[in-house]
C-alpha cells in the first residue's frame, strides 16, 4: 500500500532559509512531503514578464506583466497543496504573502503562519484564518510529522 504524497507550497518572505530549514527538517523526518514555492529568485520573478514579453517603460507594466504570469504558478500550486505555509519576514511589508494566504483560505485550504510575536497584531486577522501558528520553522516540520503520522 502506498503512502500518500502531501503537497505543501511554502508562501511569503524570500530573504531567510526558512524553506530551507522545513525541507531539510522534513527530509531528515522521512516525511512524505512535496513542497513547492513561488520563484524565490528576486530579479527572475520581477523580471519574467520583460524577459518574455518584451521591454517596458513604465515600472507599473512591467511589474503587472510579471504579477499575471508569476499568479498563474502560484494559483495552480496553491490549489493544489494540501497544506500551504505562510511566512511573513520582519523587514518587508509582504502583501504577496497576505494575498497567498487569503486565496489559500477562500480556496479551502488549511494555512500555518509563520512569523515573528513583533506581527502578532498586523497578521491577527490572518492568523485568526490559520490552523496554526509556528514561530520557528522547526515548528512547521513537527505540524507536517504529526499530520503524516
Amino acid at each position: 500500500m502506498s503512502q500518500k504524497i502531501w503537497n505543501v507550497y511554502l508562501s511569503g518572505e524570500i530573504h531567510s532559509d526558512w524553506r530551507e530549514r522545513i525541507i531539510e527538517g522534513a527530509k531528515a523526518q522521512g516525511l512524505a512531503v512535496e513542497f513547492n514555492s513561488a520563484v524565490t529568485v528576486h530579479d527572475a520573478s520581477d523580471m519574467v514578464g520583460v524577459n518574455i514579453l518584451g521591454s517596458e517603460e513604465d515600472n507599473f507594466w512591467r511589474d503587472r506583466k510579471a504579477s499575471g504570469i508569476n499568479s498563474i504558478r502560484t494559483s495552480t500550486h496553491i490549489k493544489q497543496a494540501d497544506v500551504v505555509v505562510v511566512r511573513f519576514g520582519p523587514k518587508y511589508k509582504q502583501w504577496n504573502a497576505a494575498f497567498d494566504a487569503g486565496f489559500a483560505v477562500a480556496s479551502g485550504k488549511p494555512i500555518i503562519t509563520l512569523h515573528d510575536a513583533e506581527h502578532d497584531h498586523a497578521l491577527k486577522e490572518v492568523d485568526e484564518a490559520a490552523k496554526a501558528t509556528c514561530r520557528h520553522p522547526e515548528q512547521v516540520v513537527e505540524i507536517l510529522s504529526y499530520l503524516l503520522s
